[in-house]
Order: structure tokens, then C-alpha cells, then sequence
């Protein structure tokens, strides 16, 4: 929470008015004497700093500008989603050559992404084919990946992640 007004609580301040000048070091009471002559809010901005560091300008183009600086930070950040990719353990060479493609495109966006290796039946007792087949779907991934989560055994199958070195 910004402090403006009277609720600025320091002894002393350095003040920078709306036009960007450094005014010096004064008390808050001559700070907010100020402002008000300019029909304007004093507003603490640097909180921590020594002395604390306020500038005379509107409360509410102050608001503006820090909602435009913090969309323009979201919009920088990067988000990485996570993908899933189901496939089957009896699936033919070219059904997992089509799967690998779609896992390569999510990689090179940047996403994290999930391989579910599905075991129907019988197929669960099979574990340690059902693993190397898994690993060998592995290999027809072509960008550098990196292995977040080794390859588990759930209720269905098993699960693994993966993403872009």
C-alpha cells in the first residue's frame, strides 16, 4: 500500500517534484504544503530508501502508471503450460510418429509437456514393456529434452514429464 498525504509517517523526505527535479530534503509537512499549493498529492514511492523518497504529482495518474507497468511486465513474462499427450502401448510406428510430432511442436513452444503411456487390461502386467516402449517413444523426439518428472506408474498407465533443454 502506497502512503500519500498525511499518512506519510517519515521525519524527513526527499522530494521530487511533477517535473521530475530533485527539490531536496524537507519535512513532510513542508512537502505536503507544498503540493497542496500545487493542487496536487504527495506520494511516498520509495519507501525503504534513506531518507524515503516522495514526489508531488496526482494520486491518480500515479495509479495509471503503475497498472500500465504491471501489465507491461505480465505481458513479458513468459508462461509455460503444461501439455499432455496420451498414447498406447500397442500403437504403430507411424500413430507414435505423429504423436512425437505433435510433442515437438509443444517443446519448441516452450511448453512443459506430459507423455501418458494408457495400459488397458492385460497390458499392466506387463510393466517393464510398457516402460521401454515408453523410452523408446522417447528417442523419436527430436529437439535436446530434459526429463522433469522420470516415468511413473499410475492407476492408468504410466506418466511422464518433459521439456526443452
Amino acid at each position: 500500500m502506497v502512503k500519500t498525504n498525511e499518512k506519510i509517517t517519515a521525519l524527513e523526505l526527499r522530494v521530487i517534484d511533477e517535473a521530475g527535479a530533485n527539490l531536496g530534503i524537507l519535512t513532510p509537512q513542508e512537502a505536503l504544503k507544498l503540493a497542496k499549493e500545487k493542487g496536487l498529492d504527495l506520494i511516498e514511492i520509495a519507501p525503504t530508501a534513506k531518507p524515503p523518497v516522495a514526489k508531488i504529482m496526482s494520486y491518480d495518474k500515479y495509479r495509471y502508471q503503475e497498472t500500465k507497468k504491471l501489465k507491461k511486465q505480465r505481458a513479458q513474462q513468459k508462461i509455460q503450460e503444461l501439455k499432455q499427450v496420451r498414447i498406447s502401448a500397442r500403437a504403430a510406428e507411424h500413430d507414435l510418429q505423429i504423436k512425437a510430432n505433435l510433442v515437438n511442436e509443444f517443446l519448441e513452444e516452450g511448453n512443459v509437456v506430459e507423455i501418458q503411456l494408457v495400459l488397458r487390461g492385460r497390458e499392466k502386467a506387463h510393466k517393464d514393456w510398457a516402460k521401454q516402449k515408453l523410452l523408446d517413444f522417447l528417442k523419436i523426439i527430436m529437439p535436446e529434452h530434459k526429463v522433469l518428472l522420470e516415468p511413473k506408474y499410475g492407476m492408468r498407465g504410466f506418466n511422464m514429464q518433459i521439456v526443452k533443454k
